[in-house]
């Protein structure tokens, strides 16, 4: 009689869990920005929003100061926010205080804040440079002709184009080549 082998079930795996890079980085920042910024990642996260159409690329939320509380028994004060703002906006910030604010406290659920302070300073990031930070000097008639002649032999008009720029760049930084 053969003997029968205990069925043997595979193990079940739990569901895998694959967090985002975002939240994996959401839940070290979200503690210490509390701490150092009086601030969430939530409320960063939806200052486009808040912010407006004509704000959301000029200004960022900076930190929240709170005011102290001496004892515990203290009534609860509104706090203010400190927000970045490019130089070229700030007086229009300005004028939009009212709105902001009801936006954010609308967002928090309660209010919150009650002053905004504006800090002019650069907020937008600078667009790199292009690599061709001169212009080519132009060539010599000589120059430009010996350049064709090199050129000469290759059919594809993109390749060409592009290595009649490359020469032109090369050649005019030297004197005479």
């Amino acid at each position: 009689m053969m003997q029968s082998s205990p069925k043997q079930t595979p193990k079940k795996r739990g569901k895998s869990t694959v967090k985002s890079i975002a939240e994996l980085v959401g839940s070290i920042l979200e503690p210490v920005l509390a701490r150092r910024a009086g601030m969430t990642l939530d409320l960063l996260r939806v200052w486009p929003e808040i912010a407006g159409q004509e704000f959301r690329e000029t200004t960022r939320p900076e930190k929240i100061d709170w005011p102290r509380r001496i004892h515990e028994d203290d009534p609860f004060k509104p706090a203010t926010l400190v927000i970045a703002c490019e130089p070229s906006s700030a007086l229009f910030l300005q004028h939009e205080q009212t709105s902001i604010l009801e936006r954010i406290n609308t967002f928090l659920g309660f209010r919150a804040i009650d002053r905004i302070k504006i800090l002019q300073k650069p907020v937008r990031t600078v667009p790199a440079k292009p690599a061709t930070a001169g212009i080519a000097k132009s060539l010599s008639v000589e120059q430009e002709a010996r350049l064709d002649a090199m050129l000469e032999a290759i059919d594809d008009p993109e390749l060409k184009g592009a290595l009649k720029k490359l020469g032109r760049g090369v050649l005019s930084k030297h004197k005479e080549v």
